[in-house]
């Protein structure tokens, strides 16, 4: 790790994590991560801003000792997780006198998870600024992007937007600004999707607030830092807003080819009919691209057989993972093959409380696909085609 100059007397502090392949045991890295940390230098007081992924704490440290710091007044938490704040300990250990800045709830978390004394904290409040002795930081609270406890810091001399967990990018890379726009903007969707999709409304709120700062720079803790904001800002707005694309994202399973023979034939009537469609096999799921996938989509179609009386446990498991993340997807169908019973459609729709979707009739067939399967799955693109073709209109 080296100290990597934004402006004067503002330097990134990267943590390059090249090998971690999956975070928090759930969500896949494929390009690696970086875990930054920010050192701001007024002509009185020195801030860190947030900290660095534990067992990437002596990297830090040695590069703060590489800049020539032998003072650290405060350490900022912008969010209480501790690929961010799980370093804060250490640097107290180095640098007992320094206080960690943070919100009452970002405190309250701290204090849950880390080995913090009470009397370490000064807590802010949206608004609230510190004075840095020519460069001040200012506080801006941003709940829900993608904890309870998130803010964002500005520092307002150089219009620096510190963002944490927003506007980030899981990216190993050497580069400190986003100069490799197409690059960025792919890990940059994956991280949104995983992470800011469940909160989508407050994503566009704390969009707004930022952008309304007028930041030069945008600092994220996780990839390279933004110094062309209207490239991430674009991105953003574009996957917050209402608007959906007529595509249709089909997440199936299938046992002796039933189903897979079902999801082409859908495939191809929905092609003939101008509609983009996305069949994702869930066995062996990339979960990351499956949610890379359903971020504009207008419809959904749940395609499984029957086991035991109810979905493939994979297709269950995708299911719920979509749940989950809440898209703003129109539209969503299940279709499938059973042998002698069960009732697949409402278990799957059971699986989706979230989805403030409409239900289309399902397409369910005995074995394999007959005469009069054929012209369900004609029947269910043309509900899909008109649909999305009226959504592509108004977009």
């Amino acid at each position: 790790m080296i100290a990597q100059r934004i402006t004067d007397d503002i330097h990134s502090l990267r943590a390059i994590d090249w090998d971690r392949k999956l975070f928090d045991e759930l969500v896949p890295l494929p390009e690696g991560t970086t875990y930054n940390s920010y050192l701001v230098r007024g002509r009185d007081k020195t801030a860190l801003i947030d900290t660095v992924y534990p067992p990437k704490a002596e990297e830090l440290i040695a590069a703060l000792k590489a800049t020539g710091v032998d003072r650290l007044d405060y350490i900022v938490a912008n969010h209480a997780e501790q690929d961010h704040t799980g370093s804060i300990p250490a640097l107290l250990d180095l640098f007992p006198e320094a206080k960690v800045v943070t919100n009452a709830k970002c405190k309250r978390f701290i204090l849950d998870t880390l080995p913090v004394d009470r009397d370490a904290f000064v807590t802010v409040r949206d608004g609230d600024s510190l004075d840095l002795g020519g460069k001040t930081l200012s506080f801006h609270l941003t709940p829900w992007v993608h904890w309870p406890d998130t803010m964002v810091t500005f520092a307002v001399e150089d219009r620096i937007a510190f963002t944490c967990d927003f506007l980030g990018a899981h990216l190993a890379t050497t580069e400190l600004f986003a100069h490799d726009e197409a690059q960025v903007a792919i890990s940059a969707k994956r991280y949104y999707a995983e992470i800011m999709m469940p909160y989508r409304g407050f994503s566009a709120e704390a969009l707004q607030k930022v952008e309304a700062l007028g930041p030069l720079f945008v600092a994220p803790s996780h990839g390279p830092v933004h110094d062309r904001p209207a490239f991430i800002f674009d991105l953003y707005r574009g996957w917050t807003c209402d608007k959906v694309k007529p595509l249709v994202v089909i997440p199936y399973v299938s046992m002796y080819e039933s189903t897979a023979k079902m999801v082409a034939l859908l495939v191809d009537r929905l092609t003939e009919r101008g509609v983009a469609a996305q069949p994702i096999s869930v066995v062996d799921l990339d979960s990351g691209a499956l949610a890379m996938s359903v971020i504009d989509a207008s419809t959904i179609v749940f395609a499984s057989p029957t086991v035991l009386s109810g979905p493939h446990p994979s297709l269950a498991a995708a299911a719920i993972l979509i749940n989950a993340l809440a898209p703003k997807t129109r539209k969503v169908a299940v279709m499938g093959s059973f042998g002698w019973e069960g009732n697949l459609p409402d278990q799957v729709i059971a699986l989706l409380p979230r989805l403030k979707a409409e239900v289309l009739a399902p397409v369910m067939t005995k074995g394999l696909p007959r005469e009069e399967t054929l012209e369900e799955i004609a029947r269910l693109a043309d509900d899909i085609a008109g649909l999305s073709i009226a959504e592509a209109a108004a977009a």
